[in-house]
């Protein structure tokens, strides 16, 4: 799929890019603001989040139902998401409705009411979206993780907040936030799919409007990177574990051996921690790895669901693969076939106009560039076995390692922490 990519900074000051697919009769359009949960504090942590869910609630033009109707009544999509550091509103749309999807976007970006009985329903459902994910213990560990791996810093903060922060905001609240953070500086339009760029152009500068910059506002640094062994006492059936360290930012060009390297380790059924532990062994069933990459720092990850009798089996075992990745360099024949499936699985991940949308705002904000896909795969083909060696020495030797655990617990509503070594 060739890729047509423009990029034009309005006189608003919005950052507008996109990527023409002609071959498609849909287009991606997101509204992505560089706010989320790294720019909180600890008193107002989650307000982004809720912030992103109130906007949807009406404006002075249309309702909470008019604004899910004007879009799925011509077959599109509207959603949007909170992460740690953007926050995207987005639809999905057939190209000859993308004036409706801009329409739409920029009345409740800019528009919202934030009505007090709105914000007190509001509560509510973010309180059980909480609820949710604290009866999902697969998934809670990863905040878990992430706290621990930045401890006492706004990046390990929870995206959806707490129940005591989220009862705490006020329609005020949401609109000082609004009103600083929503600056055009802060904004990066995207679109992908059958579009024209000059066009788009017009119809974004017409219909989007934010607030000139506000002063900066300085973050803290970095903490001390932690290790050890975290220890939960929950009421599970089974153990859950994650095993990792922080990684690489996205403008970081180590992040390519660390992908391949990541892959190795954890990409698939055929990585070898799955077929050891899985396979080999038969101690889990759902083994894996995972990364992210922010602006300044990233994570790796190993996740594990085992019985709680197999804990310190498991984490042995990923320790001893972590040991072997990091004294036996890759043969050339499974680093090219991690070459390989690192390539199909992001050509395969980008034959959608969302994904691209993605991909193409990601390195605007990160990088303010925009990279090919060629570009991409000969950074990957680049990649050297020596290269994954030191990547892994870098990241995985013993002190920079920190191991989070849920482990089961006969007594009902038990969450208390232990913490070892």
């Amino acid at each position: 799929m060739t890729e047509q990519y423009n990029k034009t900074i309005l006189p608003n000051g919005i950052r507008l890019v996109t990527e023409r697919i002609p071959t498609v009769r849909s287009v991606a359009f997101g509204v992505w603001i560089n706010v989320g949960s790294r720019r909180e504090t600890l008193a107002n942590q989650g307000i982004s989040h809720f912030l992103e869910h109130m906007i949807f609630k009406g404006t002075e033009k249309r309702s909470a139902l008019d604004i899910a109707l004007e879009i799925e009544s011509v077959g599109g999509l509207i959603n949007a998401f909170t992460g740690k550091e953007l926050t995207c509103f987005y639809t999905q749309m057939l190209d000859e409705n993308i004036g409706i999807a801009i329409d739409v976007l920029s009345d409740i970006t800019a528009n919202s009411l934030f009505l007090e009985e709105e914000v007190t329903k509001e509560k509510s459902v973010i309180i059980e979206e909480i609820s949710n994910l604290e009866d999902t213990p697969d998934e809670l560990i990863h905040d878990y993780f992430i706290r621990e791996l930045y401890p006492d810093h706004p990046l390990g903060y929870p995206i959806m907040g707490t129940r005591e922060t989220v009862l705490s905001f006020s329609p005020r609240d949401l609109k000082e936030l609004i009103g600083k953070r929503y600056s055009a500086d802060k904004v990066v339009i995207a679109a992908a799919g059958n579009l024209e760029h000059k066009q788009l152009c017009g119809m974004v500068e017409d219909a989007f409007s934010f607030p000139k910059p506000s002063e900066p506002t300085p973050e803290p640094g970095l903490p001390a990177l932690p290790s050890g062994r975290k220890l939960w006492r929950r009421t599970n059936n089974q153990a859950h574990i994650i095993i990792g360290t922080r990684s690489f930012s996205y403008a970081d060009d180590r992040k390519y051996p660390f992908f391949v390297m990541n892959t190795i380790l954890g990409g698939g059924m055929s990585s070898r921690l799955f077929q050891v532990i899985r396979e080999q062994y038969g101690y889990a069933y759902a083994v894996y790895t995972f990364n992210e990459s922010h602006i300044d720092t990233g994570l790796f990850g190993v996740y594990i669901g085992t019985d709680k009798n197999r804990i310190d089996d498991v984490i042995g075992l990923a320790i001893s693969e972590f040991d072997k990745i990091m004294r036996v360099k890759i043969a050339d024949d499974e680093i090219d076939r991690i070459k390989a499936q690192l390539k199909g699985n992001l050509m395969l991940g980008l034959e959608s106009t969302s994904s691209r949308m993605y991909r193409l705002a990601k390195m605007e904000v990160h990088l303010n560039k925009f990279i090919t896909l060629d570009d991409t795969i000969n950074k990957i083909n680049q990649v050297t076995a020596e290269q994954v060696l030191e990547t892994a020495n870098e990241l995985l030797t013993p002190d920079n390692l920190l191991s989070v655990i849920f482990t089961p617990s006969e007594e009902k509503h038990d969450n208390r922490n232990t913490q070892g070594n």
